[in-house]
């Protein structure tokens, strides 16, 4: 059967089994949520185990260079979604992709639950980083695909897979973070090993069944001579950067430094080449071509909203182990509980907003209104974190309701920018590129996380007023000027709203 046919029984029947959506979204919410379950378990202690002191169980890194660390390894993270959308796209779909992914990441777990030396954390930030390079995109473009472009229920689709992203994103730090910061760090891991174990289970057991046809598809598969040439060019280039590597090690060219700004350059460079590559393409209408051109803005827009949320696990992370006072109301607080707060925000919230923008039917924001809405929200919540140093000072303890004020209000700008994010790329990726497009929304949070490896050094408890109030302003300026590019841009998209 041709993919062309297999495609149209995929779109052909709306089916309902998952709160009155396809049953395959069952498949797709838990394999994310034990997959979110274990990535953000592992964030929510990995930071503080890169710094913290050998004797309290850390590596006993210098703590800039751990923030840095982890901002790159964010954006590795997600950058390396390219070579999942890419190997999706053109040799073996979304679902294997997925189930590949998965291995991977668990693997990458169990690596850092084995204790060892500063080599066995950089393995694991290999086996991570590919693995959810592989699953993350494309889990995301099977939500799509199980829809038909005019299903009305797509967006509220997306809407029920984020809960599940941010279930598993809200118990990690509770259960993984308060065993890795109450006993050993390892264990945390290991428990985040196991989350992702149960999240292959499911995706083995009910694909079958729940999924069928989507995520078999390959959009634009490669042809025999064409794989000859591309293995043909991944071996050389293999072989190069290897080369590169022992050099740069030999002369001592490879230090952290260096290689901080190199994933710099690669976090703007590559969504540069991608959205070029897209554009220039054959295969992309003219249609397509005018909604490409919509969406670098929106991608511009989500860089600066990723920048700001994403210090969560770096800035704001490292403020509420060293700034916030922890004993408060009678309980000690994990510096790791406070990962839990975006979840839970967006499990509160998400229902509401979502009810907002049906009451609003066709009077609700258009998709950059709501991009610059994100914004807004974003450089306010880092002009609210930026009041107790105002009021009290940079060196006295915070109380911990500004750091949790804070995340409040960046999950009203994320409840704006990130699933509906999420469902317009789906909307407007051309047909060639689509789990590619996937991967360069991924590219957004990319290179935020870049930029932020360079500009967490300019973060010290006294610059913080500054730190948080430039970023702040930058973003709500960006805000007000997407709105009023807002009208222009919907009609660069040609009927997608």
């Amino acid at each position: 059967m041709s993919d062309l046919n297999k495609r149209k029984i995929v779109e052909s029947v709306p089916q309902k089994g998952f709160f009155g959506h396809p049953k395959g979204l069952f498949t797709l919410f838990f394999t994310e949520f034990w997959e979110r379950f274990s990535y953000y378990g592992m964030r929510a202690i990995l930071v503080y185990y890169m710094y913290y002191e050998v004797s309290k169980g850390g590596l006993g890194l210098d703590q800039q260079t751990a923030l840095a660390i982890m901002s790159i390894y964010g954006s590795l993270v997600y950058m390396s979604g390219i070579i999942g959308g890419w190997f999706a796209d053109r040799l073996f779909g979304t679902s294997k992709a997925v189930f590949y992914g998965g291995i991977l990441i668990m693997l990458g777990h169990i690596a850092l639950a084995i204790p060892g030396s500063l080599a066995m954390f950089f393995i694991s930030m290999v086996l991570i980083i590919i693995g959810t390079g592989l699953l993350k995109p494309n889990v995301s473009s099977i939500v799509g695909e199980i829809y038909s472009i005019k299903d009305n229920r797509r967006d509220a689709g997306f809407s029920i897979f984020y809960m599940g992203i941010n279930l598993g994103g809200f118990l990690a730090p509770l259960i993984a973070g308060t065993a890795g910061m109450k006993y050993n760090f390892h264990l945390g891991f290991g428990i985040a090993a196991v989350g992702m174990f149960l999240g292959l289970m499911v995706f083995m057991f009910t694909k079958k069944t729940n999924l069928g046809l989507a995520g078999t598809l390959i959009a634009n598969p490669l042809s025999q001579a064409e794989k000859k040439k591309v293995f043909t060019l991944f071996g050389l280039a293999a072989v190069i950067v290897a080369i590169l590597i022992i050099i740069a090690i030999l002369t001592d060219a490879l230090t952290v430094k260096t290689f901080i700004a190199l994933v710099g350059v690669l976090g703007i460079a590559i969504p540069i080449a991608y959205f070029v590559t897209m554009y220039r393409s054959p295969k992309t209408t003219n249609d397509e071509r005018s909604r490409i051109i919509a969406y670098i803005p929106l991608f511009i827009a989500s860089i600066m909203f990723w920048a700001i949320q994403e210090q969560g696990a770096t800035i704001l992370a490292n403020y509420a182990d060293k700034r916030t006072q922890l004993d408060f109301a009678g309980i000690h607080i994990s510096p790791a509980w406070f990962q839990s707060l975006n979840p839970l925000f967006i499990i509160i919230m998400a229902p509401v907003l979502a009810w907002v923008w049906v009451k609003l039917g066709d009077r609700q924001p258009t998709i950059p209104q709501k991009f610059s809405l994100g914004l807004l929200f974003a450089g306010l919540s880092f002009l609210v974190i930026l009041l107790p140093a105002y009021f009290g000072g940079t060196h006295s303890l915070v109380n911990p309701l500004w750091l949790v004020l804070s995340y409040f209000v960046v999950v009203i700008g994320e409840l704006c920018l990130s699933p509906v994010g999420l469902s317009a790329t789906t909307k407007l990726a051309p047909v060639a590129f689509s789990a590619q497009t996937m991967s360069l929304w991924f590219l957004s949070n990319a290179a935020a996380q870049a930029i932020n490896a360079q500009i967490v050094k300019f973060y010290t408890p006294e610059t913080e007023m500054i730190y948080f109030g430039v970023i702040g302003a930058v973003s709500i300026l960006l805000s007000i000027l997407l709105f009023l590019m807002s009208p222009k841009l919907q009609r660069f998209m040609k009927g997608i709203r």
